[in-house]
C-alpha cells in the first residue's frame, strides 16, 4: 500500500460497520478519491454503509463475496475477485485477523495492522498523510451517531473518551514469512561416512542374500510338486530395493556406489570354492541370477540421472 494510485485495489478487514471510517477512513478517502478500488469487509459480513457517498462519489462495484464459514477461503476468494494488492486489518478478533494474514501472504501481498489493532513496535510502519481527507473522514465518522459523536475534530465515544481525528493513519506492516534457509550440502567427510557405513550394509545384504538364494518351497503333491524360488526372489527383491532405495533417498552416487561394492565383492568372495571345496553359490540358473541381477541393477542406479530442482538432468 504504497497510496501510488497506479494500479493499487485494497481489501480492509474490520469487525463493525463505522471502524472503516474510525480507522481507515482517511486512507480509503485518499484511495478513492485516485479511483483505486476499494473493498470493505466485515466480521459479522454486514454490507458496507453510505460511507463511499461522503468520501467520493466515485464508487466501485460491490465485490463483497458471499460468506463461508471457512475464513481462509474467505478471504482468499475476496482478496482474488478485488484482485488486490494489499489487505488492510482493524478487526481484533484474533481468528478473523490470522485468516486474512494467510490469505494475504498465500496471495503474496502485503498484510498492514492498523494501530488500533497493534502499536507497532518492532515492526515495519507505513504512515499514510491523509491531512487533505480528515474533512471527508469526519463526515463518514457522523453516519454513526449510535457509536460517538463527533466535536470538531474529536471523536466522543460514549464512555467521554475523547480520539483526536488527525491527518495521519499509521500501520505495522507485516511481511509473509520467509522460507527456510536449504540445507547445506553433504561434506566430503559425511559423504565418505555414510559410504562405509553403505559397504559395511551391502556386505551383509550379499551375505544373506548368498545364504538365502537357494531356498526353495515345494507346492502340490509329492509326485508332481513344483519348486519355487522363494529365497532367490526375497534376496533379488531386498539387494535391488536397498540399491534403489538409497538412489532415490539420498541421490548420492558415491554412498550409493559404495553400497553396490560391498554387496558385489562380497557376493562375488563368496561364490568362491572354499578350502574345503565347499561352494555357496552353486552353478545353476538360481547362482547366475544372483550373480548377475544385482550387477545389472547396481549399473542401472548409478548410471540414471539426478533431476534437480530446475528440471535439468546431471
Amino acid at each position: 500500500m504504497v497510496m501510488s494510485a497506479n494500479g493499487e485495489s485494497v481489501v480492509f478487514v474490520h469487525a463493525l460497520p463505522g471502524d472503516e471510517a474510525r480507522l481507515t477512513g482517511g486512507t480509503i478517502a485518499r484511495l478513492r478519491a485516485a479511483h483505486a478500488p476499494v473493498l470493505l469487509l466485515f466480521a459479522e459480513d454486514a454490507p458496507a454503509p453510505d460511507l463511499e457517498a461522503d468520501l467520493t462519489p466515485d464508487l466501485t462495484p460491490d465485490l463483497t463475496p458471499d460468506f463461508t464459514p471457512d475464513l481462509d477461503a474467505y478471504f482468499g476468494e475476496a482478496l482474488s475477485a478485488a484482485w488486490a494488492t494489499a489487505v488492510v486489518i482493524g478487526v481484533v478478533d484474533e481468528r478473523m485477523r490470522q485468516a486474512a494474514v494467510r490469505a494475504a501472504h498465500a496471495a503474496g501481498i502485503p498484510a498492514f495492522l492498523t494501530r488500533g489493532v497493534a502499536d507497532g513496535g518492532g515492526q515495519r510502519l507505513t504512515a499514510i498523510d491523509v491531512s487533505d481527507q480528515v474533512e471527508q473522514k469526519l463526515a463518514a465518522l457522523a453516519d454513526y451517531p449510535s457509536r460517538w459523536s463527533i466535536d470538531g475534530h474529536a471523536l466522543v465515544l460514549p464512555d467521554g473518551t475523547r480520539q483526536a481525528v488527525s491527518g495521519a493513519e499509521t500501520y505495522s506492516r507485516l511481511d509473509a514469512p520467509h522460507p527456510p534457509p536449504a540445507p547445506a550440502p553433504p561434506t566430503l567427510a559425511t559423504r565418505l561416512g555414510a559410504g562405509a557405513l553403505g559397504l559395511v550394509v551391502g556386505a551383509v545384504f550379499a551375505v544373506l542374500g548368498t545364504i538365502a538364494h537357494q531356498a526353495t518351497i515345494e507346492i502340490g503333491p509329492a509326485s508332481g510338486a513344483v519348486s519355487l524360488p522363494i529365497g532367490l526372489v526375497i534376496a533379488l527383491v531386498a539387494a535391488c530395493a536397498l540399491l534403489v532405495g538409497l538412489r532415490l533417498v539420498l541421490r548420492d552416487r558415491l554412498v550409493v556406489g559404495l553400497t553396490a561394492a560391498g554387496l558385489l565383492l562380497t557376493s562375488f568372495m563368496l561364490s568362491l570354492r572354499g578350502v574345503g571345496g565347499s561352494v555357496l553359490v552353486p552353478e545353476g540358473l538360481p547362482g547366475t541370477l544372483w550373480t548377475i541381477v544385482p550387477a545389472f541393477v547396481a549399473a542401472l542406479v548409478l548410471a540414471w540421472p539426478t533431476i534437480s530442482v530446475t528440471g535439468r538432468a546431471r
